[in-house]
């Protein structure tokens, strides 16, 4: 009988983690793609016009940070898909550091 109880109560609990992961499923969150970073004066932000060059701190090739809701989640590269876009996944990180990083 307590056996029973265990499993029913496992069950439900199951149960409950399915219902909110799929309550969290239909979240929208923004995914960006990070080319890189520099910090420039705003002096030299004033005098940016069109055709100017701001050198990024990442080399060319290097993989490029992948963040959702500003939170870098993988790198990877951009790759083409038809006229568009896209992303590849290369190395993601461990969903524990995630989440320390968010806390």
């Amino acid at each position: 009988m307590a056996d029973k109880k265990n499993t029913d109560s496992a069950e439900n609990s199951e149960n409950l983690t399915k219902e909110k992961l799929q309550f969290l499923e239909n979240i929208e969150v923004e995914l960006s793609v990070e080319v890189g970073r520099t910090e420039i004066t705003i002096r030299e932000l004033l005098r940016l016009n069109e055709g100017s060059v701001v050198e990024l701190d990442r080399l060319a090739g290097d993989p490029l940070d992948i963040l959702v809701n500003g939170t870098k989640i993988a790198r990877g590269e951009i790759v083409m898909i038809g006229e568009r876009y896209g992303v590849r996944f290369d190395d993601i990180v461990d969903p524990v550091k995630r989440v320390e990083s968010v806390s």
